[in-house]
C-alpha cells in the first residue's frame, strides 16, 4: 500500500469539504477504461472518507492522528473492510482538521470503539453505491450483482468492472438507506481481525516519516520559549541583549500572561525566534528573566501529600453507596485499612510537542503533531479573529502522545508568534520544556477501609479519593472530583460488596493537570488491586482464588443501580452496549491462570502478583514475577491478557498492551514528578526515567478471543501494572509498599 502526499490544493479539494459519510470521485485522466459512461473529467465528491479514481486507486481518508498506535491503519481496516478493495490500491490520506468527520481527539482509547460501527457503514454505503452503479449499467436487479475485490460483479452471465470503472456513475446514486445496508460477517472478514501492517512502517523505518518537529517551510523560523517554572507566574522585566546577539536570532518576544482558567492557552514566558533550533536555544540561554512567581510559588507536593493523606482520613463528599455500613463493619470479623499514593507523573513522549504555523491577515495554517486537530482550530481562532472553521489544521505524525499533544496550547504559541512576526514559525520544546512546563497527571490519595465476615467474604467497603482534579485546568477553584473522574476504576467495583461508601475530595491544583494514559485509573486501580491482595493474605487466601471468589456469580455490576452513583460515565459509553460483566473478568483470571502457576514453588525471594482491571471498556489481567535480592528488585516476567472484544487489529493490540506494560512498568518503578517552591524539580530523563531494556522483562500477551463490540486498547494495559508489581513484592519479601515509585524502596 502506498502512503501519499497530495499538493496544497488536491489534499484541499479531497479533504477540506464539508458532509459526511462516503466521498467518491473520478478523473478521465489516468488508465481509462472501456466502459462507455466515464465522461467527468473533475473529482466527483459525496463525501470525505472515501475517493475513487479512473485508474482504480481508492483514496481512504483516516480522521484521526497517528502516533504509534496504529489508528490511521485501524481506521482504513474498517473502511476497506466493508467496501471490500484490495489493500494495494489504496493510498491513504490524513484527514486535516474538520468537525465534519466527528470527533477527533484521538485519546481515551475511542479510535476504534467509536467509530466501528460509523466506518463501517461509510464502507458498505460506498460499496452499495458502486453495486447500484453496476446494477444501472448492466440493466439488471440490485441482487444479481456484488462488489469484491475491487471489482464488481454480474452475477448472471460472470462479467465484471473495476471500481474505476464505476466512479462517476456512482457519484450519481442516491445514497442507501442505512438501514438497508449488508455487512460482512466476522467469516468474511479479510482485513477487521488480522495483523494488518502499520500503514506509515515504512516510512517511519527509513526515516522518511514527517513528524511536527520535521515539518520545513521556506522561510520558517524557529522559537524556543522559556517560560515561567510556577504556574500564573508571569515575567516581571527581562533583558534580551544578549540573546539579540547570538547569530541567527531574529526577535525576542513577550509571551502574554498566563491566563485564569489556563485550559489550552499560551502561558507566560519569553520567546526567542531565530533561524534555526540551535540560535533560538542559545539566544534563550542568554535571556535575563525576572519571574513574579505568583500565588503557587509556595507549594510544595511533599506537604500537599502528607495534607492530602490526612484529608482522606475524614468524611468527605460521598458520590455512592449501598446497604449498612455501619452494620457491615459491626458484623466484620476482620477489619483492615490502608493509605495509598501515587506521585505527580509527566507524558514523557519520545517527540516534545512541536507545531508550526504561518498566519496572514486572512489565513491561519498550522502543521502540529496534535491528537487533537479540532480543539486546536476552537482555541486559536481568537487569537487570529477566524471562525474555527476558517483555520486549516495539517495532522502530522506524533512521536508518542498518552495525552499530553490533546492540548493545544503548544499550537497556540506557535499561532501567537507567527501572528506577531508576521512569518512562519515553528514552536519547538525541549525536554527540559515538556518535563517542567507541561500538563501532569494528578498525586493522588486513597484511603480503603473493609471489613469481612468469617469466609472472607466482604460486609463492609469504605474508601476515599483525593486529588487536584482535571477540571482545575478549567475552573481553577473547583474543589472536588468529577463524576468522570469517580468513574474510572472508583465507583465500578466488581467484586461482591454487602455495603460501599465512597467519598472523594479535590485539591489545590498547583500545576496545570491534565489527562495521561488511563487517568485515574492509574491512582485507583493501584489502590483497589493492592488492597484486594492485603485482604487475601490477611485470609490465608492465594489472590488469584480470592479474587474468583470476590467475582461471585456472573452478573453485569450497574452503578447507577448497585451503588447508587447516578454520575456514573462509563467512558462514554451505554451500559447495554458495554455492561461491566463479571463473566469477562472471570475469564482473563481463567487464561491468566492457565499462562502462569500462581501456586508453583519458587526460590526465597521471588514470587507471582497479579491484577485485573476494566477500564476503556476493556479487561486486562497483569500477572508479574518478581526476584527481590539484596534490596534490589528485578521483574522477570510479565504476562498480560485482554479482552477488548473485537481485536480489530491484532498486531495492533499486541503492540499497544507490550507498550502499556513498558509505560506502567516505568510509573510504577520510577515516575515521580515533584514540585518544590511551585516548580517542579525534574529536568530530563535523568531525574524522570523511563524504562530501560536491561530493566524490561519478557512480556507475553494473550489476545481472547472474542465478537463483543470492540473497546478500548490504548490505555487499559496500565492500570494492572503497578498493583500487580507490588502484589509480588509482597508475596516475596513479605513487604508492603503502598507509595510509589518503588525505586524509592528498592534498586531497580
Amino acid at each position: 500500500m502506498n502512503t501519499f502526499k497530495l499538493d496544497r490544493r488536491e489534499f484541499l479539494t479531497l479533504t477540506g469539504i464539508a458532509g459526511s459519510g462516503l466521498l467518491l470521485g473520478c478523473s478521465s485522466t489516468g488508465e481509462s477504461s472501456n466502459t462507455p459512461f466515464i465522461k467527468n473529467t473533475g473529482p466527483q465528491q459525496l463525501n470525505i472518507f472515501v475517493s475513487i479514481r479512473p485508474d482504480n486507486r481508492v483514496d481512504l481518508v483516516n480522521h484521526r492522528s497517528e502516533m504509534g498506535q496504529g489508528a490511521k491503519t485501524g481506521v482504513i481496516q474498517l473502511i476497506a473492510e466493508e467496501l471490500d478493495v484490495d489493500w494495494e490500491k489504496i493510498n491513504v490520506i490524513q484527514g486535516l482538521g474538520n468537525k465534519e468527520y466527528g470527533s477527533q481527539n484521538t485519546d481515551g482509547s475511542t479510535s476504534i470503539r467509536k467509530f466501528y460501527s460509523k466506518l463501517r457503514e461509510v464502507g458498505a454505503s460506498a460499496r452499495t453505491m458502486l453495486e447500484q452503479a453496476a446494477a444501472q449499467y448492466w440493466q439488471v436487479d440490485l441482487s444479481k450483482v456484488q462488489a469484491k475485490q475491487h471489482k464488481v460483479y454480474n452475477l448472471t452471465n460472470g462479467n465484471s468492472l473495476n471500481y474505476g470503472d464505476l466512479a462517476e456513475l456512482a457519484a450519481s446514486q442516491a445514497v442507501p438507506d442505512v438501514a438497508n445496508l449488508r455487512y460482512k460477517s466476522s467469516d468474511e472478514f479479510k482485513y477487521i481481525t488480522k495483523p494488518v501492517p502499520i500503514v506509515d512502517l515504512h516510512d517511519m523505518t527509513t526515516g522518511q516519516a514527517v513528524f511536527g518537529i520535521d515539518f520545513e517551510l521556506d522561510g520558517l523560523l524557529v522559537a524556543s520559549i522559556e517560560r515561567c517554572p510556577v504556574l500564573y507566574g508571569k515575567v516581571k522585566s527581562f533583558d534580551a541583549s544578549a540573546a539579540k546577539a547570538v547569530p541567527g536570532v531574529v526577535d525576542v518576544i513577550n509571551m502574554p500572561d498566563t491566563v485564569k482558567p489556563v485550559v489550552f492557552s499560551a502561558g507566560s514566558g519569553v520567546a526567542v525566534v531565530a533561524t534555526n533550533t540551535w540560535a533560538a536555544n542559545q539566544g534563550r540561554k542568554a535571556l535575563k528573566i525576572e519571574w513574579d512567581l505568583g500565588e503557587n510559588k509556595d507549594f510544595e507536593s511533599e506537604s500537599a501529600f502528607a495534607d492530602m493523606a490526612k484529608i482522606a482520613q475524614s468524611p468527605a463528599k460521598r458520590s455512592a453507596e449501598k446497604g449498612d455500613i455501619e452494620a457491615g463493619f459491626a458484623k466484620a470479623n476482620k477489619i483492615l485499612e490502608a493509605t495509598y499514593k501515587t506521585p505527580f507523573l509527566a507524558h514523557a513522549p519520545m517527540e516534545p510537542p512541536a507545531a508550526s504555523a504561518y498566519v496572514t491577515d486572512s489565513s491561519c495554517e498550522i502543521w502540529a503533531a496534535t491528537q487533537n486537530p479540532q480543539a486546536v482550530m476552537d482555541n486559536v481562532a481568537g487569537l487570529v479573529g477566524l471562525k474555527p472553521e476558517q483555520i486549516k489544521v495539517n495532522v502530522t505524525l506524533l512521536g508518542g502522545g498518552f495525552g499530553r499533544k490533546s492540548k493545544a496550547d503548544f499550537v497556540a504559541e506557535a499561532v501567537y508568534l507567527s501572528k506577531k512576526t508576521g512569518k512562519p514559525v515553528k514552536v519547538v520544546w525541549t525536554r527540559e520544556d515538556d518535563l517542567r512546563a507541561g500538563y501532569f497527571h494528578a498525586g493522588a490519595t486513597a484511603y480503603i477501609k473493609a471489613g469481612v465476615d468469617k469466609n472472607a467474604n466482604i460486609t463492609a467497603w469504605q474508601q476515599r479519593s483525593v486529588m487536584p482534579s482535571i477540571k482545575t485546568t478549567f475552573a481553577p477553584t473547583t474543589e472536588e472530583m468529577l463524576d468522570v473522574e469517580l468513574s474510572l476504576g472508583f465507583n465500578d467495583i466488581p467484586f461482591e460488596l454487602e455495603s460501599l461508601q465512597s467519598e472523594s475530595s479535590g485539591y489545590q491544583n498547583p500545576v496545570r493537570i491534565g489527562w495521561l494514559r488511563s487517568v485515574s485509573n492509574i491512582p485507583h486501580a493501584f489502590a483497589l488491586h493492592s488492597f484486594v491482595d492485603e485482604l487475601a493474605h490477611a485470609n490465608g487466601i492465594p489472590t488469584h482464588k480470592y479474587l474468583r471468589q470476590l467475582y461471585a456469580a456472573d452478573r453485569f455490576v450497574n452503578p447507577p443501580d448497585d451503588y447508587g452513583f447516578k454520575g456514573y460515565a462509563n467512558y462514554d459509553e451505554s451500559l447495554e452496549k458495554h455492561p461491566i460483566n463479571i463473566k469477562r473478568f472471570k475469564k482473563v483470571l481463567d487464561k491468566l491462570e492457565k499462562q502462569v502457576n500462581f501456586d508453583e514453588p519458587l526460590p526465597q525471594g521471588q514470587a507471582w502478583g497479579l491484577a485485573i482491571h476494566r477500564s476503556f471498556v476493556s479487561y486486562v489481567g497483569v500477572a508479574s514475577k518478581v526476584k527481590v535480592q539484596d534490596g534490589k528488585l528485578d521483574v522477570l516476567q510479565m504476562h498480560a491478557v485482554i479482552d477488548c472484544g473485537v481485536a480489530v487489529n491484532p498486531d495492533r493490540v499486541h503492540s499497544q498492551i507490550e507498550g502499556a506494560m513498558i509505560f506502567g512498568l516505568s510509573l510504577a518503578l520510577m515516575g515521580r514528578i515533584d514540585i518544590k517552591d511551585g516548580a517542579v524539580t525534574q529536568s530530563n530523563f535523568h531525574d524522570y526515567p523511563v524504562l530501560r531494556m536491561r530493566q524490561c522483562p519478557p512480556i507475553q500477551v494473550e489476545i481472547m478471543q472474542s465478537d463483543a463490540y470492540p473497546g478500548g486498547v490504548g490505555e487499559p494495559g496500565v492500570p494492572p501494572v503497578a498493583p500487580s508489581l507490588a502484589n509480588a513484592i509482597f508475596a516475596a519479601t513479605g513487604k508492603r509498599y503502598r507509595e510509589l515509585p518503588l525505586n524509592q524502596y528498592l534498586t531497580v
